[in-house]
């Protein structure tokens, strides 16, 4: 769960913080899951329509709250479901979920990440980079650098964003992933008014006019961006229609960027030829 275009909290305390009183067999929530049933929620929680199985959780997902009381993980597992059902249509119920999850699960990293990456989608940015902060301590790994970033910019703090994509955990990053924080990067830098450090940002071997797919697509049109906003306009026009080739599914409005291009340039130029028959 992921988007391609923010800290309140420094996640969960370690296990060693809980008393061996504490600890029960059946892992975390085993208490809370004694006081209900499977269709039964707390109070605080969105309530889980019937027909959500926990088995329609990946099943990578769901092995990974085995360590949950059976209960309690179904109610995990069917709070994660929802949430991802829910975060196009609407992010701040499956945010409700996604916390819903946290609540019961927080100490799992596969829960706090699509905790954080519903908050991003929701635009609760401070909320997203803390999940996806604890997340990472939980799991490691250089993922979701892109959606961190991009919660920094959020945040109106560019800087930090330009700031992780110079660490060593970017240079980790390959393909798509390279790319998805190379283009949130240039947006920094548009941030700042650096349009120029914005075009160099996005030149890569990558820039493949060739290429189709909604990750060529979302790189060619950022990179179009970068260069009307460096006013490249002909070169930006170029990249939009790039963009628009690439775009088999329609994700972007790269096409209409283009008309709208053209006829801008197509109308200066009528301008230009009027004022010189005038003179």
């Amino acid at each position: 769960m992921a988007r391609e275009p923010g800290d309140r909290r420094e996640g969960d305390r370690s296990n060693g913080d809980r008393r061996d009183g504490d600890r029960r067999r059946g892992g975390e929530g085993a208490r809370e899951s004694d006081r209900g049933d499977r269709r039964g929620g707390r109070p605080d929680e969105p309530p889980l329509p019937d027909d959500v199985e926990a088995s329609d959780l990946d099943g990578a997902i769901r092995r990974d709250l085995l360590s949950l009381d059976k209960n309690n993980a179904e109610s995990v597992a069917r709070h994660l479901v929802m949430a991802a059902q829910l975060l196009e249509e609407d992010p701040e119920l499956a945010l409700a979920h996604a916390r819903a999850a946290r609540q019961r699960a927080g100490r799992i990293a596969v829960v706090r990440e699509t905790a954080g990456v519903t908050a991003y989608h929701a635009g609760e940015w401070a909320e997203a980079l803390s999940e996806l902060r604890a997340a990472r301590r939980m799991s490691g790994g250089a993922g979701l650098l892109a959606v961190m970033a991009d919660c920094e910019r959020g945040l109106g703090r560019p800087e930090r964003a330009i700031e992780l994509g110079r660490s060593d955990e970017a240079r980790l990053l390959t393909g798509d992933e390279a790319a998805e924080l190379r283009i949130v990067v240039a947006g920094a830098r548009m941030d700042l008014g650096q349009y120029d450090q914005a075009v160099v940002t996005l030149q890569t071997p990558d820039l493949d006019p060739a290429r189709t797919g909604p990750a060529a697509a979302r790189l060619f049109y950022a990179y179009a961006e970068a260069l009307l906003a460096a006013d490249r306009k002909d070169e930006a026009l170029k990249w939009f229609l790039n963009a628009a080739s690439a775009d088999l599914d329609g994700d972007t409005d790269a096409e209409e960027r283009a008309e709208e291009l053209g006829d801008h340039d197509g109308d200066l130029a009528v301008t230009a030829d009027t004022d010189d028959e005038e003179q």
